[in-house]
């Protein structure tokens, strides 16, 4: 049985290097570990034109590979494929010369730069879960997004990072290739597969990456999978997307897949629609709408691709770029290709209904035609042990947590059960424990109170905020109790202004220096990573979200603090805005005025620390109220509520939307042109 199963496999998968490189890896009915049946039947469903299958198009993914469903080798892990050591940089600065932040790890696999990639994986994890004909198309980016260094008075300085994909556990090269046409050449892409496993391993998404590195590549072309989001060029830029369309689709029709609905996650991989297009008459590009979905993340202007009509006609042919042309066409002449992507797609939806409310000012001809599904994170991947295990101890009243995460809302039932109270705190404890050992020479302590903020650095999020008034954080921290501030995040390596709040927010920390380091210890760590952010989410008291209104689309990171029952110190913008009357935590700050969307580099950054700073003093206060054996406290109460809250906030909620909303009614309007 297990050689006929792995005939299978080989039958449907050509492994490039199977008998040199692989054979130890896979057989036996394991693939690196995993049961290899899953792939199998997943394999062969998606081959079946009878299927509604789903293609699922992103720039990035974010799977945390290091820790959630790790594939196991037969072969020691390459040091290049572990994650390094990471300095921190501190108000105790004897520490950050002495020492590194050490993790044992494999890296989770560098195709990703953050919240927009990991919403991307935990929606494909989910997909596994639900056992959907799914698949995934990306990029294999051979230098990640990039690898940051602290450097005293010069900030964060960008540096490449490496890592070896032969050797990265399950992920194998195919003997596939695919041609795309350009307008002066061809362009030839090898092809990878990862199989994303659902979290009861009986089940595989493949997520096909594409390469560039081949030798039939002029230098520059391989080049243009080796880093994600390169923006210091317009031609490396829009060869990424057309490298992403042009050649996730040329890679379905290679393998073999019969897919009925393309999803495309931002408008990157926009150029799908132009390669499916190439050929059909105009009434048959109308048809082929019906298949395409399109998800927008973001109101920031950065985050809409445009170009110059000569750059797309520099690089595409004249039948793709007139199709271009004819849908994505700016009133000022550039093409946009969010523009193109409402255009062109039979579904357009935002990621949280505040965003749909922008999305609709700033595109009103779309107005009626813009939905919203908010986002989700995948519960599996981010509730930590101690969560998990405590919430299998009280099945019931909740339901059994390990097949239907929606019944996380059960735990409100529990709010009068002070063994609950008393051992959902142990909980929180014991993964504080664990942050606390790892930022042990730093002298972090579990009874302090921890406040946290880590994300991507863009000046919308605001991420010096908190460190807008340090002498009135020492103030708190003497009237109410000492504080241990953690930051953390990257910004993009052409982002001024990014760089310019993480050189203010050093420059004030190195001010302030370790004199008053027992009441205020505050900590930047470097390398912010799905690892370090499992950590953080799970292990501190407050977690601190506060965005500029109304230009954070939905946000994910507060969504997986409540899996843990961490609390919210938020301002009233994206997800936050369905979930701020649940209790749980302090919201402040700047308001959105309905109708007007305002300058996303506005910033109110004085009124709002104070809000900022009144709010933590209370928190802190009822932090430490509950630290004295106070299980009455209303901290445990808010704890409580963001758990059930993040019962909905998960991507089970999220995919049921989209299969609901979105593919279904895809389907259904297909089956309606075809009656």
């Amino acid at each position: 049985m297990e050689d006929i199963l792995l005939r299978e496999f080989r039958t449907l998968v050509d492994v490039d290097g199977f008998e040199s490189r692989y054979s130890k890896e896979i057989g036996n009915g394991k693939y690196f570990g995993f049961p290899l049946e899953p792939i199998v039947r997943a394999e062969k469903r998606l081959r079946d034109a009878k299927e509604q299958s789903i293609a699922y198009f992103s720039m990035e993914y974010g799977l945390a590979t290091s820790f959630y469903n790790t594939f196991q080798s037969q072969n020691v892990t390459q040091l290049e494929n572990k994650t390094p050591r990471n300095t921190v940089f501190s108000n105790y600065r004897v520490a950050d010369y002495l020492f590194d932040v050490k993790v044992d790890s494999l890296i989770d696999m560098p195709i990703y730069s953050g919240g927009l990639g990991v919403l991307a994986g935990d929606t494909i994890k989910t997909m596994a879960d639900f056992k959907l004909p799914a698949l995934g198309i990306g990029i294999l980016w051979h230098c990640g997004y990039f690898r940051q260094e602290f450097w005293f008075k010069y900030g964060q300085v960008p540096e490449k990072m490496h890592w070896d994909p032969y050797s990265y556990p399950g992920l194998i090269p195919l003997k596939n290739t695919v041609t795309i046409k350009l307008r002066d050449e061809e362009v030839r892409l090898k092809l990878w597969k990862y199989y994303v496993y659902s979290y009861k391993r009986d089940y595989a998404i493949p997520l096909i990456l594409l390469d560039a590195e081949t030798p039939d590549n002029r230098e520059d072309i391989k080049m243009l999978t080796d880093q994600l989001y390169r923006s210091d060029n317009s031609w490396i830029k829009l060869m990424q997307r057309v490298l992403l369309g042009f050649g996730g689709v040329s890679a379905v029709n290679n393998l073999g897949y019969p897919i009925k609905i393309f999803h495309l996650n931002e408008g990157h991989a926009i150029f799908a629609f132009v390669e499916k297009a190439r050929g059909l008459a105009d009434k048959q590009v109308e048809e082929l709408k019906k298949h395409f979905c399109y998800t927008c993340h973001t109101p920031v202007q950065a985050g809409h691709d445009r170009f110059s009509q000569d750059d797309i006609k520099r690089v595409l042919q004249e039948n793709d770029f007139n199709l271009i042309n004819k849908y994505g066409r700016e009133d000022s002449g550039s093409i946009n290709l969010t523009l193109l992507s409402m255009n062109i797609a039979s579904s357009i939806n935002a990621v949280s209904k505040r965003h749909q409310e922008v999305m609709q000012l700033q595109f009103p001809a779309y107005k009626d035609r813009i939905g919203y599904v908010t986002n989700g994170v995948h519960p599996y991947t981010w509730i930590s042990k101690d969560y998990l295990e405590l919430f299998k101890k009280f099945t019931p009243p909740i339901d059994d947590i390990e097949s239907n995460p929606l019944s996380l809302v059960k735990v409100l039932g529990l709010k009068e059960n002070n063994d609950f109270r008393r051992q959902i705190w142990l909980a929180h404890n014991a993964n504080k424990k664990g942050l606390c050992s790892l930022l042990g020479k730093w002298k972090l302590k579990e009874d302090i109170f921890t406040v946290c903020w880590a994300r991507r650095i863009a000046a919308y999020k605001r991420p010096s905020l908190i460190l807008y008034d340090v002498d009135t954080l020492i103030e708190i921290a003497r009237k109410v109790g000492p504080l241990q501030i953690i930051l953390a995040g990257k910004a993009h390596p052409n982002d001024n202004l990014g760089f310019t709040f993480i050189n203010e927010m050093m420059d004030k920390v190195d001010k302030l220096g370790d004199k008053n380091y027992d009441m205020l210890k505050i900590v930047i760590l470097e390398n912010y990573d799905i690892y370090l952010g499992r950590i953080l989410t799970s292990g501190v008291d407050l977690w601190l979200n506060n965005p500029y209104p109304p230009f954070e689309a939905s946000g994910t990171s507060g969504m997986k603090a409540i899996l843990n029952g961490v609390v919210q110190m938020t301002t009233s913008d994206g997800w936050v805005v369905e979930a701020e009357n649940n209790g749980i935590g302090k919201i402040f700050g700047y308001r959105y005025s309905e109708g007007k969307i305002g300058n996303e580099f506005d910033r109110s950054m004085k009124d709002d620390a104070q809000e900022l700073y009144k709010g933590l003093e209370e928190l802190a206060a009822q932090y430490y109220s509950t630290f004295k054996n106070n299980l009455s406290s209303k901290w445990i109460d808010m704890m409580i509520n963001c758990v059930a809250t993040g019962a909905h906030f998960n991507t089970y909620r999220m995919l049921d939307e989209y299969k609901n909303l979105i593919w279904d009614s895809c389907l259904e309007k297909e089956r309606a042109l075809k009656v």
